[in-house]
């Protein structure tokens, strides 16, 4: 047997693993849907039948929208921001060299590792020290240290990936720091800065432990969800809001996915 052959025959028991794997993290999460077509409140088995009224509820609800706005603005903000620093990050880990880069790339991605719960007390102790009121800006700062390590993670691949002869070229032509990165570099990493752009918005958007922690009387949408599960007549309701915020959330880490998967792709076959 070729070492070729041996290395492509797939692996039985792993394929197993990662089925039940999805298995066991994702039905729990259809169960949303599900149960928000539910005619009853109750969430159990059998369905008492099939009903849209808790999606018609939810589009008469202001209270909603207003929450659904703020977490909008804040991901928005959010993404935007922690791109732009991801982009600088990137160039700067995968173009220079740096006294203990280890140990700064091992800082940004801290966030990852340690808990939310962590952050969000850590932060609320310093902004009510420094008396910073609480408000959608504070939720803002919370959520772009959350998202920063995400917008690294997926715009490092680009910058390392990226044959580094085109910027030389560029500056033996006469072309300066920021004519090379706007022609030249920018289109190559335009896949990862838009994925980062989506998957940092997802994760702001779906962001609970720091709006719990930094938010003020503007509540972000998980926070609103949270605070109307204490009524069990609401519960429905949420069932429905919780199936659309998956859909767009599923739909948007999937598409950031393709999309810079596409443009590794499309950089591989030039390449060749």
């Amino acid at each position: 047997m070729s070492k070729g052959s041996y290395i492509s025959r797939p692996n039985r028991t792993l394929q197993i693993y990662a089925c039940i794997f999805l298995v066991v993290l994702y039905t729990p999460v259809l169960f949303i849907p599900l149960f928000s077509f539910n005619a009853s409140i109750y969430v159990r088995f059998p369905l008492s039948g099939f009903t849209t009224d808790w999606y018609v509820d939810l589009m008469s609800r202001d209270t909603v929208w207003k929450a659904m706005w703020n977490s909008v603005r804040v991901g928005l903000s959010v993404s935007v921001i922690a791109t732009i620093l991801g982009v600088l990050a990137a160039r700067a880990i995968t173009r220079h060299r740096m006294l203990g880069q280890n140990a700064i790339i091992g800082f940004v991605m801290l966030p990852l590792v340690i808990p939310g719960i962590i952050f969000g007390v850590a932060l609320l102790v310093l902004l009510s020290r420094m008396g910073v009121p609480l408000s959608l800006y504070t939720v803002a700062l919370g959520h772009l240290i959350v998202c920063l390590p995400f917008s690294v993670a997926t715009l490092l691949p680009r910058f390392e990936g990226m044959d580094r002869s085109m910027e030389e070229a560029s500056a033996d032509l006469g072309e300066n720091g920021w004519w090379t990165f706007w022609r030249v570099t920018f289109p190559v990493v335009l896949p990862g800065i838009i994925a980062s752009l989506l998957l940092t918005f997802t994760v702001s958007f779906d962001e609970f432990i720091m709006a719990f922690f930094l938010s003020s009387t503007d509540t972000t949408l998980p926070m609103y969800i949270w605070s109307q599960l204490r009524f069990p007549r609401e519960f429905p309701t949420i069932l429905a809001l919780s199936s659309l915020v998956l859909t767009v959330s599923f739909a948007l880490v999937f598409v950031a996915l393709w999309i810079n998967r596409m443009g590794v792709v499309d950089d591989d076959s030039a390449s060749q």
